[in-house]
């Protein structure tokens, strides 16, 4: 079989070189030049699993250690494989295996109120000073928005908020703002803080919910925010502005009809909302199955094509539509790099194994976004078509007048230390 599988990767590999040693011990190189990356197997059953499904055993191979890159890194390693086009389903097994898990995707995105809620402890529910080694310091695990090439993390992820905060037109102090999984809490307290508004936030994570009443506190705004361990389906109150980010992932697709119809109910007549997602620009697919057992179980990436009908199917309108294309993978590299930063103090929370999984998680999705078609979708949406002003040039304006609130919100703590 390690002669078969050599066969599949000089098909695969054509745009750089991978050096592979099998667990025999023969080396070889497949694709043209001098390998920046090598790999050795250290089981025959390691190479004979990779051969018959890529998608799961790639990521299971490095993640217990039976495939090791020796030379180069994780990322680099993914970087040449997931770079060819031929590389997810190089043979008949691996597209028999796709066709299956298509024909399945509805059944493992059945994502009712219980499951939703198993499905976020999963990853959000672990130790905090995990996420703490790798994200900025609002905690904003969702795309940064960079603005210019080299700016830093956290001066994108500020330029996020803002650049949805302005999408949302806080126009009049006190609207009423409804944030659908508010994570850690980063983003409602902007909307509060600095936006004006009144904000409710919803998780299903009691580890986000723990750090977001937390935050809260700290900064005395406990009349102006409420976070709740929530499903979005049973609120009842109605708000004027409604924003969700890094949430429609874990809604499946059998339910997008229930979240829009569910966004049209809890909007006011003259309500806005932005809506935030990973999206592909390929056609309707499936969860990479290695993601959807180990990091994401129960999430879905849907194509435009999958989203777009349902919003008008729930009587709702689409005011604008944003693509951000490679804002995730310069994201998740600076994550990536801060995580290895921190290796050391990863493995004394967890272990090697859980070390090597999170490595390949961050450097998997950063090369899903250089060079597999997925995006950023940010949708604006509203119950009426005049909402919203009729040409963008008010979020300039908008972004001007979120920057110099910031500034206030900066220097107020400097100006009561002094007094």
């Amino acid at each position: 079989m390690e002669g078969l599988l050599e066969v599949v990767l000089r098909r695969v590999v054509t745009r750089g070189s991978l050096g592979v040693t099998t667990a025999a011990g023969r080396t070889y190189v497949v694709g043209t030049g001098t390998p920046k990356v090598r790999v050795r197997f250290t089981t025959a059953a390691a190479e004979l699993r990779l051969l018959f499904d890529p998608e799961m055993q790639l990521g299971e191979t490095v993640t217990d250690g039976t495939l090791v890159v020796e030379q180069g890194s994780i990322a680099d390693l993914l970087d040449v494989l997931m770079a060819e086009p031929g590389a997810i389903t190089p043979t008949l097994t691996a597209r028999l295996l796709l066709w299956l898990r298509m024909a399945g995707r509805r059944l493992a995105q059945f994502n009712p109120r219980a499951r939703s809620k198993r499905n976020v402890a999963h990853h959000y529910d672990i130790d905090g000073r995990l996420y703490s080694l790798f994200l900025d310091s609002d905690r904003q695990y969702s795309c940064a928005y960079f603005e210019f090439p080299g700016q830093s993390l956290d001066d994108a992820q500020l330029a996020k908020k803002r650049h949805l905060a302005a999408k949302l037109a806080l126009d009049k102090p006190g609207l009423k703002l409804l944030d659908i999984g508010c994570g850690w809490g980063g983003l409602g307290l902007y909307m509060a803080e600095v936006g004006g508004a009144d904000v409710t936030g919803v998780t299903l994570s009691k580890e986000q919910l723990g750090v977001a009443k937390a935050r809260v506190r700290e900064k005395g705004l406990e009349r102006r925010v409420d976070f709740r361990l929530q499903d979005y389906r049973d609120i009842a109150e109605r708000f004027d502005r409604i924003v969700s980010v890094g949430m429609f992932e874990h809604v499946g697709i059998a339910h997008y009809g229930t979240f829009f119809r569910k966004a049209r109910d809890l909007l006011t007549e003259d309500g806005v909302m932005m809506l935030h997602a990973i999206g592909r620009s390929d056609p309707p697919g499936v969860t990479n199955p290695w993601i959807a057992k180990y990091i994401f179980p129960g999430g879905y990436i849907p194509a435009l094509s999958e989203v777009l009908p349902q919003i008008e199917k729930a009587g709702l309108v689409v005011t604008d539509v944003e693509i951000l294309r490679l804002h995730y993978a310069e994201t998740l590299k600076a994550w990536r790099e801060r995580f290895l930063a921190h290796r050391a103090e990863a493995q004394q929370m967890t272990d090697e194994k859980f070390v090597r999984m999170w490595e390949f998680y961050l450097a998997g999705s950063e090369m899903a976004f250089r060079y597999q078609g997925l995006m950023i979708f940010q949708i604006q949406i509203a119950r009426r078509q005049d909402a919203v002003p009729l040409t963008r040039d008010y979020l300039g304006a908008a972004e001007e007048r979120l920057r110099a609130a910031e500034f206030a919100v900066r220097a107020e703590p400097m100006r009561l230390a002094g007094e």
